[in-house]
């Protein structure tokens, strides 16, 4: 369906407040960024005009009954039948004076999808005008920011009689931990970790590219994520140039880049996945394998004993004691190539490292980074792979690696080429750990740029309780598949990505 696109933009109103309290101004733009059968995607942006804001609460309402909120990002939204209430979070409850700030939300709507035509915030009506700087002292109640009778964040959508999920508050992104087969809050609240993957962290740096192959990772491309309704975003890293042994930027500036790209998901509420991506490993009198090479410039079979285990200290050194970011131990594991495709040997080299037959370097493995990681006193969720470039998963179970925590999820790959690609199969070989452990679909995609592959999946996951995250969002051109956008603006390539994208506006990573 063609995107309908509403705008409205109302401004603030002159104010009389008492001497202590801040004269307030305001204007709002909201715009119905797209539409699709019963449901849309509603951008505001609100506009200080008045003195310094501390904090925000925006209210309006819903001219049409079948109008709702299901969830939103960068406010704590509720609503009480018609009217809409978004607080302020802590990383953006401070306002200066012409500043402005962008929020969002996921709606329904049955009928007709009209757009709101008043606006408050904190109890100001927006009219796009700036405030008397010598205000009447009779006080007026409206400029209190508890005059809304409706702002307890407790409130759910009632608006439409069609069932949906109430809207959670985004703020940051969750503590995430295991608890039996969910991946569940510090709350304990059950929680999907839906998004994409975001490639070039693994290859800018040793490929002369620089940090992310010139693509932005600043606040407006985090807001292009959040308006597909991104929840979580799977970074892939290059150990050399964290450990500052090959490309530039590498070491310490390497370091603070991944962090800060990191903390500014975090603080819109998006999951980073910290994904050891490119490894070292001496391939030069080593099998025909697809990958020779002894740097990190491309997949190798297993990580490296020599440096993988430093890489996990020090990112697990790095983000400790925050627990909503994730550590993915290792891409798209394939030792069993190196042994003609013994699997039991292939599964003993994934879990236990070593000489592993047919490998040509010392191997490390996923126990010895699980060691590594909790060695450091850091208690993130990990995510450990399986065999066949991460898509066999039959004996994960068997070979789970030892985690004083029992803080693990299973990291399954699935892409239209791979030898697990049905319903049938995904039934038979990933469903029965899906009853046991919490499953993440840390890629997935087509060989082709049609969307028909992920929607098989998407549903047969969001009928297992299953994470996903797409390959890729990056704008390289969709001629052979698994490529989501024309650009950072969040632009969606037609059939793989428009399709994606309508599909996670429906989705709450709560629900």
């Amino acid at each position: 369906m063609t995107a309908a696109v509403g705008l409205v933009a109302a401004g603030a109103a002159l104010v009389n407040a008492p001497a202590s309290a801040a004269a307030g101004g305001c204007s709002v733009k909201y715009k119905v960024a797209g539409e699709w059968s019963g449901g849309f995607q509603g951008d505001v942006s609100i506009t200080n005009l008045g003195d310094p804001l501390t904090s925000w609460t925006l209210e309006f309402d819903f001219p049409s009954a079948g109008q709702g909120v299901n969830n939103g990002w960068s406010a704590d939204w509720s609503q009480t039948g018609a009217h809409v209430t978004a607080k302020s979070l802590s990383w953006n409850a401070k306002v200066a004076t012409g500043a402005s700030v962008s929020i969002g939300f996921i709606g329904k709507w049955s009928g007709s999808n009209p757009v709101p035509t008043a606006f408050k915030v904190n109890g100001v009506a927006c009219t796009g005008q700036s405030p008397s700087p010598s205000p009447s002292p009779s006080a007026s109640p409206s400029a209190s920011p508890s005059a809304s009778p409706s702002s307890s964040p407790s409130s759910s959508p009632s608006a439409s009689p069609s069932a949906s999920p109430s809207p959670d508050p985004v703020g940051p992104a969750p503590q995430l931990h295991v608890s039996g087969n969910k991946i569940v809050t510090a709350a304990g609240k059950p929680y999907r970790l839906l998004g994409v993957s975001r490639s070039s962290g693994e290859f800018a740096c040793v490929q002369g590219k620089g940090m992310w192959d010139s693509g932005p990772v600043d606040q407006a491309s985090v807001d292009a994520m959040k308006s597909w309704n991104i929840h979580a975003v799977r970074i892939p890293l290059n150990e050399e140039c964290w450990l500052g042994l090959n490309g530039s930027p590498s070491g310490a500036a390497y370091q603070q880049e991944v962090k800060k790209y990191a903390d500014l998901l975090v603080a819109n509420g998006i999951t980073p996945i910290l994904d050891l991506h490119w490894t070292s490993g001496a391939f030069s009198n080593g099998p025909d394998w697809h990958c020779k090479d002894a740097t990190a410039t491309c997949q190798k079979p297993m990580p490296d004993a020599q440096y993988a285990p430093q890489f996990w200290t020090g990112v697990a050194k790095t983000f400790k004691g925050n627990n909503a970011v994730v550590f993915d131990l290792f891409n798209e594991p394939y030792p069993e190539v190196g042994s003609d495709w013994n699997k039991t040997l292939g599964w003993q080299c994934l879990r236990d490292g070593g000489t592993c037959t047919g490998i040509p370097y010392e191997v490390a493995g996923m126990q010895d980074l699980v060691d590594a990681v909790r060695a450091t006193g850091a208690t993130n969720l990990l995510m450990v792979g399986g065999l066949e470039w991460a898509n066999d998963m039959r004996e994960w179970l068997a070979y789970k690696p030892n985690d004083p925590l029992n803080n693990i999820a299973a990291s399954w790959h699935s892409y239209s080429f791979n030898a697990c690609a049905t319903a049938a199969c995904w039934d038979s070989q990933v469903a029965p750990l899906v009853a046991k452990v919490p499953v993440v679909t840390g890629e997935f995609g087509a060989d082709n740029c049609g969307y028909d592959y992920m929607d098989q999946l998407t549903k047969w996951a969001d009928k297992n309780g299953v994470s996903y995250l797409a390959w890729t969002w990056s704008p390289w051109g969709c001629s052979t598949g698994a490529v989501l956008i024309k650009d950072y603006a969040g632009t969606p390539e037609p059939g793989i990505g428009e399709g994606y994208k309508a599909h996670l506006l429906t989705q709450n990573p709560y629900a």
